[in-house]
């Protein structure tokens, strides 16, 4: 492999922006950091618009950033083995269309093959991290790619100037002051408890609406626009455009639009209490610092409640009233959920979870960051392959 090798990721969207955002800022990083020419197909640049502005939805092919972005428009393109890159990511285990990978095995040396899974915190994903995986018709071999919360796991995606330009950015209030001004707040929105609020359309946010609307505290609640669209339209009184705003009892709720994601960063450093969802935007809530309530993927048979379990017991073991918010938060605990009692108990451990969520930090940062194992790991496999 050259020491600027080429790279291809194949992404297809299936949770709206969680998927595409991981995506895009791997391919980012690998090419503003370590300076990997990388090519990343997206199926749904419609979405991919939505978290990055400079994106033509009707291109076929442009360059963002310095990144070669592809329409993936289906499975039957041919391909030549020169139009292969070294490193070839497959994520989430999507089918790359198979007369790329004909042209894989038909390439010298042949490519670095890698799929690239999803962020787990259950223990069989270090007995898995880095497995072979042999094609059963050509001569190729995939390895599995584990994100993760050890040192046996290929560690969170993070950029390397991220906490430099977060704290930076926390260090001057009026920066954060200013940011939420630009987003449309008035003073009396940003001096109240703010929570940004991302989560799956299942979410119970009507109850804990109700919960922060005859509550003790002001709280502003932040809401890129089409998020819990049904609780927000009700609460607004009106559909939840961007812009919309209103205030009821102790609550106001504003609906934001979507923003690149560098601004999403400063939006999640801004507010008090992130609510994230999926693998994104959750892995940008641990980067921020800040408290946080993930609400997981929804899978068949409850799947993701033992997923859901497994985070909790690495990152929360001794904040019980953090765990009871987000096992109802995502229905995994007793129904007739209790939200004024469960958000009563969150506040009062507002001060330990805010200072887990610094430890917590600290101890990902240990294990690297995803892209730079990602690098090293392919640049050994590629080593074997000559």
């Amino acid at each position: 492999m050259s020491t600027s090798p080429s790279l291809a990721i194949f992404c297809k969207v299936v949770d709206n922006y969680g998927d595409i955002g991981i995506c895009w800022r791997l391919a980012r990083q690998l090419h503003g950091e370590h300076g990997v020419a990388v090519t990343l197909w997206v199926d749904d640049l419609a979405s991919f618009r939505r978290i990055c502005p400079e994106v033509d939805a009707a291109a076929a092919a442009q360059t963002v950033a310095g990144v070669a972005v592809r329409h993936w428009r289906g499975q039957d393109d041919a391909f030549a083995p020169a139009e292969v890159a070294d490193i070839v990511i497959e994520f989430f285990a999507c089918d790359i269309p198979p007369r790329y990978v004909e042209a894989m095995a038909a390439r010298t040396p042949r490519p670095v093959w890698l799929n690239l899974e999803g962020l787990t915190a259950e223990e069989w994903v270090e007995g898995c991290h880095k497995l072979p995986s042999m094609h059963p018709r050509l001569k190729l071999t995939k390895h599995f790619f584990f994100p993760g919360f050890t040192a046996r796991t290929g560690g969170l995606l993070r950029e390397a100037g991220l906490e430099r330009e977060r704290l930076a950015f926390l260090a001057q209030p009026e920066r954060a002051h200013a940011f939420l001004q630009g987003l449309g707040l008035a003073d009396a929105e940003i001096d109240a408890y703010k929570v940004s609020l991302f989560c799956y359309p299942h979410a119970p946010v009507a109850e804990l609406f109700a919960a922060w609307q005859g509550g003790a505290r002001k709280v502003t609640c932040l809401v890129p626009e089409g998020v819990a669209a049904d609780a927000v339209a009700a609460f607004l009184g009106t559909e939840a455009s961007a812009g919309t705003v209103a205030t009821r009892g102790m609550l106001t709720v504003r609906a934001l639009p979507f923003v690149p994601q560098p601004d999403y960063d400063r939006l999640l450093w801004s507010c008090d209490l992130n609510l994230v969802r999926g693998e994104d935007s959750w892995v940008r809530a641990q980067w921020a610092g800040k408290p946080f309530v993930w609400h997981i993927y929804p899978q068949d048979e409850n799947l993701h409640h033992k997923k859901l379990r497994a985070f909790l017991e690495r990152y929360a073991p001794d904040l019980a009233s953090l765990n009871e918010f987000m096992l109802h938060w995502n229905g995994a605990a007793a129904a007739n959920a209790d939200w004024p009692a469960l958000w009563s108990a969150l506040q009062a451990d507002e001060a330990a979870i805010a200072v887990r969520a610094g430890t917590w930090q600290r101890e990902m940062t240990a294990n690297g960051d995803l892209a730079s194992n990602l690098l090293a790991f392919a640049t050994q496999i590629a080593a074997s392959l000559r």
